[in-house]
């Protein structure tokens, strides 16, 4: 009801984008996946011990392909607030993005009110399924951040903005990986 009365009236359907938004931590206590090796032997995949990790925000817009994040050391509304910053400016000129988020603390509504072009819309407690973005932060983990170690925080840094970069080069994937039909807000 909330998203209903602050989404603005004026804005028609078909000027309006869906993006997808979230924030994974990634660090030094990563991902081990499965790996090829000669059969027969048993292969070896190392595991930090260490605690450095840093926070990659990411927004998604199925409909265009269209991308933004930001990587901070911290997941709170100050950085929150700069990735909206980020998303606004890459909403054209006379559309609107909505924005569908979890309800994580730092996700406050109020962030919203900076801005003219966004609105934002929470999703139920307890469902990371609705949220595609989810998906993406999978495949970064399995297709380019799996089995790595991480000398620190910038190399963290480096690597997430790597395997970003990897992800978004192409746009068909990102459509692909974060549609859903029930997005669809025009026929």
């Amino acid at each position: 009801m909330a998203t209903i009365r602050d989404t603005p009236g004026h804005v028609a359907l078909d000027r309006l984008d869906v993006w997808f938004q979230d924030e994974a931590r990634f660090g030094q206590q990563n991902t081990t996946t499965r790996i090829w090796a000669k059969k027969g032997t048993r292969p070896r995949a190392v595991r930090q011990q260490q605690f450095e990790s840093a926070y990659l925000y990411g927004a998604v817009c199925p409909a265009t392909g269209a991308t933004e994040a930001i990587i901070a050391p911290h997941a709170n509304s100050e950085y929150m607030s700069q990735h909206l910053k980020l998303i606004s400016a890459a909403t054209a000129f006379g559309r609107h993005a909505l924005i569908i988020m979890d309800g994580a603390g730092w996700h406050q509504q109020a962030l919203a009110d900076d801005f003219d072009n966004l609105t934002v819309l929470k999703l139920p407690p307890y469902s990371p399924e609705l949220n595609p973005i989810e998906q993406v932060w999978q495949w970064l983990r399995q297709n380019v951040l799996a089995n790595r170690c991480f000398s620190g925080y910038d190399d963290i840094v480096e690597q997430c903005s790597i395997a970003w970069n990897s992800f978004i080069e192409n746009k068909e994937r990102v459509s692909k990986l974060c549609s859903r039909r029930w997005v669809i807000l025009t026929s």
